[in-house]
């Protein structure tokens, strides 16, 4: 007679066995040892922010959303074809909701377009009559030195998009620079003629178009901001300038995220075998070493708030020829100033030793809390295991600026909670049932927040491969 599946769940073991116990009751030992444990220098490093009220709003100057968001892709049996709702990331089709229709006829007229590596995609000089849209693929920008020898101005990869002025209303001219494949690539193009016909037929896509070129454009700084109106260099009785500093009226908040499980130990275990080694006691340091793991893993990787998904958009960067070069690391630090730390996954810092052997590089290593760790330009690299690497073995740098008073990252808890054990993190008995077994909720409270976009930076898409 086979058991049910709600019997079987009945007669799940709950907590820990009295055989098992008795490992830590005789014989000279060790306490439980955990192979997850990692150094997790990413809680070590962030400097911890009180948050009273579980929320944290960052303030911010007004900023201008310059559109400049990543396109996405649908590939269907090497037909590749742009999500029409991702047009709204180019700039002039931003909250464009009345005709989701027209997106939908607007993403079919594009053309897909196959390059392979050392392809020109637009020559320098030559019109800008074309929206191309980037769906696979790397190209470096490049551009003519004051001499007239070649130098890298960027690198283009899946999702950026090039010629979206035409939708401005600016007028056709030439292209400033020329965009090389440096792999095979796929991309998207949408002719000036093809464009402009199918506006005649869209009045309302038309029409918002012409709203968006009718608004006039605010001064701003090389950031985004608002610009604050400065004179200087006058003598006499001059008219000064007026200004106002203005502010986003639409802050984030940042509300504390939790990580929970809920602890059970018999009480058997807990009566009988509590010697030498208290049974609760290394059941819950254990337990506290798995929940810090996860706060770390959610810090890196949750969607709403982690690092990876949280830099802004002009704060990623893609590597020049793949691997993470010293050239590569030059480009990601110098985004910022005051580059506090370099996280990479364990193998990514084994891929840019790789690097720096191949050019007779050795750099000093750097010390931090009595640790040798690898450092670039000073700026101490170092390893966490919680930012993924794709099945194309490629994977992520980050790079941050931290502290409050320096407009970095900052982590945030709430500490003072009832039955903390560690900041930000308590025990709290939920009580003993009627098969024995005590039952212990433990939480953590954790959240991070950027402060301004240039205190985050990530080199994306590295290959770590040999």
């Amino acid at each position: 007679m086979t058991s049910s599946p709600e019997e079987t769940r009945e007669n799940a073991q709950r907590s820990l066995a009295t055989a098992a116990a008795r490992n830590l009751a005789t014989t000279t030992k060790t306490p439980p040892q955990m192979q997850g444990i990692s150094s997790r220098w990413l809680l070590k490093m962030l400097p911890w922010t009180e948050v009273k009220g579980g929320s944290y709003r960052v303030n911010r100057r007004l900023t201008h959303s310059l559109g400049d968001g990543l396109v996405e892709f649908t590939s269907t049996a090497g037909e590749v074809r742009v999500i029409p709702q991702e047009l709204r990331e180019l700039p002039p089709l931003r909250g464009f909701d009345a005709e989701p229709e027209a997106l939908e006829a607007l993403a079919g007229r594009f053309s897909q377009r196959e390059l392979t590596r050392g392809d020109v995609l637009v020559a320098e000089g030559s019109p800008a009559d074309q929206v191309i849209l980037i769906a696979h693929g790397r190209f470096e920008q490049l551009g003519t030195g004051k001499y007239g020898d070649e130098t890298v101005l960027g690198v283009l990869a899946d999702g950026n998009h090039l010629g979206d002025e035409l939708l401005q209303g600016t007028e056709p001219g030439v292209w400033p620079f020329t965009v090389r494949a440096q792999t095979s690539a796929t991309v998207l193009q949408l002719n000036l003629a093809d464009l402009q016909a199918f506006l005649d037929n869209a009045p309302a896509l038309r029409a918002h178009v012409e709203a968006f070129r009718a608004v006039p454009r605010q001064r701003q700084n090389r950031k985004g901001e608002a610009e604050i109106a400065l004179t200087s260099g006058h003598s006499g009785e001059a008219d000064l300038t007026g200004t106002f500093v203005d502010y986003e009226l639409t802050p984030r908040e940042y509300e504390l995220s939790v990580a929970q499980t809920v602890l059970r130990v018999h009480s058997r275990v807990a009566d009988l075998y509590n010697d030498p080694m208290n049974q609760t006691e290394e059941q819950l340091r254990l337990t506290v070493e798995a929940l810090r793991e996860r706060q770390e893993h959610e810090l890196v990787n949750n969607k709403e708030f982690g690092l990876l998904h949280n830099a802004d958009l002009k704060q990623r960067i893609h590597p020049r020829s793949g691997p993470p070069t010293p050239d590569d690391l030059d480009d990601l630090i110098s985004r910022r100033r005051s580059t506090r730390f370099l996280l990479a996954h364990p193998r990514t810092i084994a891929a840019i030793g790789r690097e720096w052997n191949s050019r007779g590089i050795y750099p000093t290593p750097g010390e931090l809390d009595g640790r040798t760790v690898p450092a670039w330009r000073g700026i101490p690299i170092l390893p966490c295991n919680k930012i993924p690497i794709s099945p194309e073995r490629t994977s992520s740098i980050i790079a941050m600026r931290t502290g409050e008073d320096n407009q970095g990252v900052v982590g945030l808890h709430q500490t003072g909670i009832p039955d903390e054990i560690q900041p930000g993190l308590n025990a709290r008995f939920m009580g003993i049932d009627e098969k024995a077994i005590i039952s212990y909720l433990v939480s953590a409270y954790f959240s991070v927040a950027v402060l301004v976009p240039d205190a985050l930076g990530i080199l994306e898409d590295v290959e770590i491969g040999h």
